[in-house]
């Protein structure tokens, strides 16, 4: 084996564990032409890009509302998430990016739903899975297209399936810190007699607002969202609910980079429901209180 193969083997197995990053690699195979200087650099760059991305993280709240349909509102409620992204294309025409996510998500709840269950998974209430496409277009549009698959380990409900389809217009360019990050979503129904709303097959629109601003370290955001439904999505209804929220998010700083980016993000949701909402799942009470504490890590 030559001098320049050895070093270049040391200069691979170095990078592969991280040493290079403190640049040891670098000065101790440094020849007199400063070739292998430039090779370990060039591994390095190569180690830190990375084709597949993704956040996890826990969330816990003191209830679980989902598209204004009150799901739970008593005990604590845990709900756990993990999204991969996976960089398929990259470029600079008109697509920009193309990218598979996969997404697990579930909420525990302390409190039984339904009363009397005695399933030995009676508190993991929901299971969801949900692949998709996004695809980003125009430099600041991106639309994504999902398969969303909701589950009951708790036999709470039946299974439910839908279609999700999401446009979001990232608007920092135009407004700068006054970006409002508008989106669009449209879920559909697909099975029976799992439903996502109050009755099988209906239709969901969201939109909705997520302005921010950040102060130092902390980034606040508020979020502004209205559901509305038809084909009996709220039965009769058209209006689903209104939301309103405060979220601030703070990094861990402490935590060393080499385990990822955490955050922790305390939140309050405050929401109107329509009133087929409210007759169904909310026990007569048309507004509801939510607050959230996450702790996330995105890599």
């Amino acid at each position: 084996m030559t001098k320049h193969s050895i070093a270049g083997f040391c200069a691979l197995t170095l990078a592969a564990f991280g040493f290079a990053a403190n640049g040891f690699a670098a000065n101790s195979l440094t020849t007199d032409d400063g070739k292998d200087v430039k090779e370990t650099k060039d591994i390095k760059a190569q180690v830190k890009e990375s084709c597949i991305t993704g956040d996890l993280g826990v969330t816990m709240a003191n209830a679980y509302i989902s598209r204004g349909l009150v799901q739970v509102d008593q005990g604590v409620v845990a709900q756990p998430y993990l999204d991969l992204y996976f960089k398929l294309y990259e470029g600079t025409g008109f697509i920009n990016k193309v990218t598979l996510n996969l997404g697990l998500w579930s909420s525990i709840h302390s409190h039984v739903e339904p009363a009397g269950n005695v399933s030995s998974v009676r508190n993991w209430y929901e299971f969801d899975y949900t692949p998709g496409i996004a695809v980003t277009f125009a430099k600041n549009f991106t639309f994504t297209a999902s398969y969303f698959e909701f589950d009951s380990p708790a036999n709470a409900f039946d299974t439910q399936r839908s279609l999700n389809f999401n446009l979001a217009y990232d608007d920092t360019d135009l407004l700068g810190k006054f970006a409002l990050h508008p989106h669009f979503t449209y879920l559909r129904e697909i099975t029976a007699p799992g439903f996502a709303g109050l009755a099988p097959n209906g239709n969901y629109y969201e939109i909705g607002l997520a302005p921010s601003y950040a102060c130092g370290p902390v980034t606040f955001t508020v979020p502004l969202t209205v559901g509305l439904g038809s084909e009996h999505f709220y039965l009769g209804d058209t209006y689903g609910y209104f939301s309103a929220g405060l979220q601030a998010a703070v990094p861990l700083s402490f935590i060393p980079e080499c385990y990822g980016k955490w955050t922790f993000t305390a939140a309050y949701t405050y929401y109107n429901l329509g009133s087929a909402a409210t007759d169904v799942t909310a026990a007569g009470r048309r507004t509801q209180n939510v607050f959230q504490g996450t702790i996330g890590l995105t890599f």
